[in-house]
């Protein structure tokens, strides 16, 4: 069994794959960027935030592809492949912004990028859950921590420190965040291997990938889809426009900040926001190892519901930020635990096979969430935030539903839910 395999070796997979995760994640630092390329470059919100859903958009198809090829190409391959994809998708955005051509942002950033993170993002999950057949939920929720930690990354450390030595030049920006994390993803995918002895659910290599899809694909399989694309909806929505909406709050109720103070203010939201959205992988996934898939994920649905109507009435930055923060821990839970929870139903040899499937509900949220909140400031600036509010609550109790078709999985602990 992988149990018996040296832990260093182990463990050397799981710090590479959350570095690897570590590098896309700064996608999630997008809200960052929103608000100064409208004003740069007279985009509108709509059109900006775009670039984020299209990246998401294509990562959610390109993990469904990826998961079925897993097998055939091998994670060092795909990771690699994904990490270059990532890179050369930033230098592409660069020079779409130096022509001023939004077109070739979603070309570059959006779909060679997102199409990028898809194939890293999901080799390094499907990969982690082979070495620990014992740790499963603990050990995805640690890999994808670092995802959730990219935001952080990006909006405390990178972005603010190239914007300075760059004079503010977005171009120059994204050239050089291209370069830095492309090579970094590539660095940490090449480490990526399977078991060396094959087993503890590797792939099986006598069921072609669309014979394993069909396998999976059930009304169970659908249910679970649409509990993924609520939980991800409610969140991925924030995660655009967070800094926006808190920058907001903070003119209102005081006029006099300036545009620097108020970026700053944004800033430093997105990365409180990525250490929940990162812990929360690792404690929802814990949780659910203990008190089960099914009635972990009722917890975050039914707790956040209460939060976005909280959230319609409330007029303080302070609590505003706050009750971010606890979204975006169940945003990241819902990725701790679909990992583990579809090798509960379906098997670890067919999981990369499923985990890609389940993952175009990223995409479709990917979508519908940013571009709901970005036509509603366009249209209703006024009233945007708290209608968003209320169709994230509407979307959570929806998938809080959903879950009674899920039936109950039993955890190694022996408790179900």
């Amino acid at each position: 069994m992988v149990t018996n395999t040296p832990y260093p070796k182990r463990w050397r997979i799981a710090i590479a794959g959350t570095a690897l995760q570590l590098c896309l994640g700064t996608v999630y630092a997008w809200s960052f960027f929103q608000q100064p390329l409208v004003e740069a470059y007279g985009w509108t919100q709509a059109q900006v935030a775009g670039v984020f859903s299209t990246a998401i958009c294509a990562l959610g198809l390109a993990a469904a592809w990826g998961g079925t090829r897993l097998s055939v190409y091998g994670p060092r391959r795909m990771a690699v492949t994904g990490g270059q994809m990532f890179g050369i998708g930033y230098i592409i955005a660069a020079g779409a912004l130096r022509w001023k051509w939004l077109p070739g942002l979603y070309l570059g950033y959006g779909l060679i990028g997102g199409i990028g993170l898809g194939l890293g993002y999901v080799t390094p999950v499907a990969t982690a859950a082979k070495w620990f057949p014992d740790r499963k939920g603990l050990v995805t929720g640690l890999v994808v921590m670092g995802f959730g930690f990219g935001a952080l990354l990006m909006s405390k450390a990178l972005a603010p420190w190239l914007m300075k030595v760059t004079g503010n030049s977005l171009e120059a920006v994204f050239g050089l965040m291209g370069a830095a994390l492309g090579a970094g993803a590539t660095a940490t995918g090449s480490v990526l291997k399977n078991p060396d002895d094959g087993r503890a659910g590797a792939a099986t290599a006598s069921e072609p990938p669309l014979a394993a899809l069909k396998q999976v694909w059930s009304a169970r399989f659908i249910r679970l889809w649409g509990v993924f694309f609520c939980n991800i909806l409610a969140g991925i929505s924030m995660i655009a426009f967070q800094s926006p909406l808190f920058q907001d709050l903070w003119r209102k109720g005081n006029p006099s900040l300036s545009s620097d103070t108020l970026a700053r203010y944004g800033a430093t939201l997105i990365a409180a926001s990525s250490i929940f959205n990162g812990l929360g992988r690792l404690f929802w996934g814990w949780v659910s190892d203990r008190g089960g898939r099914v009635s972990t994920f009722r917890l975050m649905l039914g707790t956040q519901a209460l939060v976005f109507a909280t959230l319609v009435w409330t007029r303080n930055p302070w609590v505003f930020g706050a009750l971010i923060c606890y979204v975006l821990s169940c945003y990241g839970g819902g990725f701790g635990i679909m990992p583990s929870f579809i090798s509960d139903l379906f098997g670890t040899a067919r999981m990369a096979v499923a985990y890609g499937a389940v993952l175009t509900a990223w995409a479709a949220a990917g979508v519908a969430g940013p571009q709901l909140i970005a036509v509603l400031k366009d249209w209703q600036p006024g009233r945007a935030a708290p209608w968003a509010f209320g169709c994230s609550a509407a979307a959570l109790l929806l998938g809080l539903a959903l879950t009674a078709g899920l039936g109950k999985t039993t955890t190694k602990h022996g408790m179900s839910g």
